[in-house]
């Protein structure tokens, strides 16, 4: 008996899932801007029916396209900028000293 033929029967094989480093993705939303997407969903909701119930049809429908527009902008423009918060400093900057000696 060799070791290769001891070592297959004792271990099962598993398959193995490559993309646990990738963030998550729905409709080409990713990561944290998923639940930011849903919330402004849910909010367009909310706010339709609002506005339905309290001035009409008309205000409710123009008060959902404003926020699904509104939300949807926000959430692009922020997730082009990355997944993490970046602060991006712009200006000119001196700097006096790169090392002491």
């Amino acid at each position: 008996m060799s070791a290769d033929s001891n070592s297959d029967s004792r271990y099962a094989e598993y398959p193995l899932f490559k993309g646990l480093q990738k963030p998550l993705e729905f409709m080409g939303v990713q990561g944290r801007y998923i639940y930011w997407a849903a919330g402004a969903i849910g909010g367009a909701i909310i706010g339709f029916i609002v506005a339905y119930c309290l001035i009409g049809f008309l205000a409710g429908l123009i008060t959902l396209v404003l926020a699904l527009g509104t939300g949807a902008a926000f959430v692009f423009i922020k997730q082009k900028k990355g997944l993490h918060s970046k602060k991006s400093d712009k200006g000119v900057f001196i700097y006096a000293y790169s090392k002491r000696v």
